[in-house]
């Protein structure tokens, strides 16, 4: 049961879980947070990373538009057919 816990992704991640869910090293996420390059926070002297803010950059940056609204699609309307003479 414990290792279970611990292969689910957090919601707010620190620097090794978070290099594992990007797949990059950890010192390169290090300087991407450090540069602001990335999205994170500090708590206390540690960077953190939240896992939505992270989706939704690499989102950003592989030009993927995700629609925060349904669009509606309205049928085509017919013109008006004018009277018969």
């Amino acid at each position: 049961m414990a290792g279970s816990v611990q292969t689910m992704t957090r919601e707010v991640m620190d620097i090794r879980q978070a290099s594992e869910y990007l797949g990059i090293s950890g010192d390169t996420l290090y300087r991407y947070a450090s540069e602001g390059f990335i999205p994170a926070f500090k708590l206390g002297n540690r960077w953190r990373f939240r896992k939505t803010l992270l989706d939704s950059w690499m989102d950003e940056k592989s030009g993927v538009k995700v629609a925060s609204t349904p669009i509606a699609v309205v049928p085509k309307q017919k013109k008006p057919v004018a009277r018969a003479r």
